[in-house]
């Protein structure tokens, strides 16, 4: 069959051609051989290749003209220049390819955990896969808020409606129906028994079978989806770019300048050339960009192992600003795992035994056990929650699991434990939404047409006209609401959430009635309470946020008394005030603002409500974070700073709008990311603080040493070597520095915050400054030394202006591993990349200090005791003085614990 004929064949027939089966799906054989036949991802634009990428460590303009200098060396003459020369610009050049591969492995790992789900029957089991592995045949379970994730032949729907706009730019969502079949010359738009990949399910449910995946598909076709567009820098990588262009145009006047200066005093004009070149590679820093690449996905990874999977980059660099987070309670601050203890109607209350979803416990009256199902109402309750139901309860090994919604789990194990198992056909399903609060389903029981419906208690009863109470049934009056509505404000303030139950007997015409029709005219039946406990942890990280300078609040369709339980119980809130949704829209945007930061508690919210206590929020410069799930969450998520889906219980769609997924659902995740972004950030500015600082005491040695007409302190060969022993292994080591103590004790850095607030703009002037004039004078030394003892000065001077350079910038590597404690404090031996990168460097300097060869190549001799005393002083006698203080106050002072920050 071809793409055009699916929605035109039986069901039977499609369901034979692909050898599947409705009940059971593929066998695992089966799928392994299909997915060496077909793949369900779309093309994507090619990766690539490590070659390529090494090539292009080459394309650089100072790269270039690099090479260019070293050709001209190697036609001079100059071979060991030339050559020397050669072995650096390679020797950067992997260093600068390992940096981009490991970046693009490590975003591509992203890519891979944030890929589209689906619920998918293997061998009869319901199992949850990366969209990429499923195959044709594939029998697929569809929700509200899901992406389609193939082309699929509707087998079952119920109430489906899906967004089609990506395909047909219809702007509303087309009705479904699996159980017809359509002429072949039918348009797309209104083929109603197919779903097209890359669609989005707005309401209902749907069993499908794969039709067609991958480039098969009708999208895959007109290739209007899933295609990877270019990836878009940082906003911190593009403020970088920024500033990597203002220095190039800075040091390439400099370095013009030390070359003409030179020239002008008489130097060899090819040297002076070299010279300017050399430096000029030395002091731009070009990789910059593409150090924060590899931190930045460094990071994501390490965040993706706790939990929290970043979509998006520029949500790494926002997490250290987030100053509100906005989260659901079911789920996210509680377990979501639902046990219903209490069952009332308006005869009687009892307690239900058991925990968790294990199907074992007794129903108690008074301490006495009872059967549930001899009242009529309660039978009625168990038959609604056991049919009323979408989810699906497994016994694994020696656990239950769940597919499904724990609340709808909770009330299956219920009717389990009170020994009703018979299932009804369902003829028909309203399913539940935010908006609504309910769910009803039409069921045929013995030749009878009966309405099952659950929701919340306030929703439910306006749509209820009787009660059964003794067995019979009779009006619903007042107090047998108030009643109900008294149980509900008791129970909530024990921190259990409600649901009522209803239903009514129809006439098999009436299936078709509109939906309010089909809903009114109900019997309420009795409500239960259940318990969600909260997370554990969630009090730590309640503790930790308002710590932190941020903002907890809880927003949750919940009853308000439940959800101010939970939150007392938790540390969000001391108070007794609780918004609801109507309480939000009689206030005014900046009431709203006062009221969400004081009273942190909203209950009873609706969707476009979560929308608004965004928006206020960030019209008040709060930097918000905000969970969601549903469909109708996407507005919120989009418009939050950070929207964060729920990557157990959210859609698809909420995943798409959102920058970062929680792969347990977890409050604590949250801020477990934000411990990680606030570290992310500290290490960047770390590591531009270390490279700029660097790179200025480079330019300032040439530029004042060319000013002050004294002989070039470096020779070309010697400032690459610098620019290589220095600016590559310990700047990446930097960026790997470990989360500093108490970076969870200060407040949020402001998110118009500049790279170099802070003073870090000072620091680094400051440090480039010392670095130079250290240099100088021991250049100055040097040369005076070798006069007085009629020696050849510039040998002697400039390796041990070489070393000064060298051993200045290693100190100083480690004073910028944080801006307020010392390496000493931090613990010395924390950040063994470090020291493993300072170590090498030591090691390669040494060599050409000291190997005959080596110094024949950089025209270096080796130092005696006093020169290296001299450079080691004057260079480390501030890291030298703290070691000195730090075990002053530790040893003499009897201060054992100086060392240990407190987190």
């Amino acid at each position: 069959m071809t793409n055009n004929t699916w929605h035109s064949t039986g069901l039977d027939e499609i369901l034979l051609s692909l050898n599947s089966k409705q009940e059971e799906g593929l066998s695992l054989t089966e799928v392994r051989k299909r997915q060496s036949i077909y793949s369900n991802s779309l093309e994507d634009d090619k990766r690539l290749s490590p070659l390529i990428i090494f090539i292009n460590q080459f394309t650089d303009t100072m790269v270039l003209v690099l090479l260019g200098a070293t050709v001209i060396s190697g036609l001079i003459g100059a071979m060991a220049d030339a050559i020397t020369i050669m072995a650096i610009v390679v020797i950067n050049a992997t260093l600068g390819f390992i940096q981009e591969y490991r970046a693009e492995r490590s975003l591509e790992e992203i890519k891979k955990l944030a890929s589209p789900h689906a619920i998918v029957l293997r061998e009869g089991r319901r199992v949850k896969l990366p969209a990429s592995e499923l195959v044709p045949g594939d029998i697929v379970f569809l929700e509200t808020g899901d992406k389609v994730p193939a082309d699929l032949r509707l087998l079952e729907s119920f109430s489906l409606e899906i967004d089609e706009a990506i395909l047909t730019g219809e702007s509303f969502p087309v009705k479904k129906n699996a159980l017809i079949t359509i002429p072949d010359r039918t348009p797309l738009a209104e083929r109603i028994n197919m779903a097209f990949m890359g669609t989005v399910i707005t309401r209902g449910r749907a069993r499908a079978v794969i039709v067609t995946t991958g480039m098969n598909t009708e999208v895959g076709q007109i290739a209007k989806m899933m295609k990877e567009t270019e990836r878009p820098l940082t906003p911190l990588q593009v403020r970088l770019d920024q500033l990597g262009k203002i220095l190039i145009v800075i040091c390439l006047v400099v370095c013009t300048l030390v070359s003409l200066l030179g020239i002008y005093r008489g130097e060899n004009i090819m040297v002076m050339l070299m010279a300017g070149i050399s430096l000029a590679v030395a002091a731009i820093p070009e990789g910059l960009p593409a150090i924060v690449t590899v931190v930045l996905a460094l990071g994501v990874q390490k965040m993706a192992r706790r939990n929290a999977i970043i979509r998006k980059l520029p949500a790494v660099e926002t997490l250290g600003c987030t100053t509100v987070i906005c989260s659901d309670k079911t789920g996210t601050l509680t377990q979501n795992q639902m046990t219903v203890g209490r069952l009332a109607t308006i005869d009687t209350t009892m307690g239900i035994t058991g925990n968790g979803y294990e199907p074992r416990g007794s129903f108690q009256q008074e301490a006495n056990e009872i059967n549930p199902l001899s009242a009529i109402n309660i039978r009625l309750i168990m038959e609604v929650a056991l049919n009323c139901n979408n989810a699906i309860l497994e016994k694994r090994k020696d656990s239950y699991q769940i597919q499904g919604d724990p609340t709808e789990a909770s009330l299956l194990v219920m009717a389990q434990k009170a020994g009703m198992t018979r299932l009804y056909k369902r003829q028909r399903e309203i399913p539940f939404d935010s908006a609504r609060k309910k769910m009803s389903i039409v069921v045929e029981a013995d030749g009878e047409y009966l309405v099952f419906c659950k929701g919340a208690l306030e929703v439910l009863i306006p749509s209820c006209k009787q009660i059964i109470k003794q067995d019979q049934t009779q009006p619903l009056r007042e107090e047998h609401k108030e009643y109900f509505y008294f149980l509900q404000e008791q129970w909530a303030g024990e921190a259990l959430r409600i649901l009522g139950f209803a239903a009514k007997k129809i006439k098999p015409a009436d299936i078709n009635l509109p939906d309010d029709a089909l809903e009114s005219g109900l019997t309420l039946l009795g409500i239960c309470g259940m318990s969600d406990p909260p997370r554990r942890g969630v009090e730590k990280s309640v503790a930790a946020c308002l710590n932190a300078g941020i903002t907890p609040i809880m927003i949750t369709g919940d009853h308000p008394v439940t959800a101010l339980a939970i939150a007392k119980k938790i540390g969000i809130s001391e108070g007794n005030e609780v918004l609801t949704g109507s309480d939000l829209e009689q206030l005014t945007d900046q009431d709203l603002y006062r009221k969400s930061l004081t009273t942190r508690v909203f209950a009873r919210v609706a969707p476009e409500h979560k929308n608004r206590i965004v928006e206020v929020l960030k019209k008040n410069k709060e930097v918000v974070a905000m969970t969601g799930d549903g469909v109708n969450d996407a507005p919120a998520l989009k418009s939050a700073d950070i929207g964060i889906a729920m990557g157990m219980s959210g859609t698809e769609v909420s995943r798409e709008a959102s920058s970062m997924t929680l792969a347990d659902d977890d409050f604590s995740t949250i801020v477990a990311a934000i411990y990680e972004g606030r570290a992310i950030y500290d290490n960047i500015r770390k590591f531009i603080r270390y490279l700029l600082g660097c790179n200025i005491g480079e330019v300032l040695v040439m530029f004042l040493a060319s000013l002050l007409g004294m002989p070039l302190p470096l020779i070309p060969i010697q400032i690459l070597w610098v620019n290589l022993v220095t600016d590559g292994l310990p700047a990446m080591a930097l960026g790997l520095e470990p989360p500093e103590p108490g970076i969870m004790n200060r407040k949020p850095r402001p998110s118009s915050e500049g790279i170099f607030a802070r003073r870090l703009g000072w620091m680094v002037l400051s440090r480039g400054f010392y670095i130079s004039m250290v240099t100088l004078l021991v250049f100055i030394i040097a040369i005076l030394y070798a006069r007085l003892n009629g020696i050849d000065p510039l040998p002697l001077s400039r390796s041990m202006a070489f070393t000064t350079l060298v051993a200045a910038q290693l100190f100083y590597v480690f004073e910028c591993r944080s801006e307020k404690y010392t390496a000493f404090e931090l613990g010395f031996f924390r950040n063994k990349f470090l020291l493993i990168a300072v170590f090498c460097s030591i090691c390669m300097h040494l060599m050409v200090l000291y190997l005959p060869c080596m110094q024949g190549i950089f025209y270096s001799v080796g130092l005696n005791y006093w020169q290296w005393a001299l450079i080691l002083i004057l260079t480390g006698w501030k890291f030298i003085s703290k070691l000195i203080l730090y075990l002053w106050k530790r040893v003499f002072a009897f201060k054992w614990d100086y060392a240990k920050i407190k987190a």
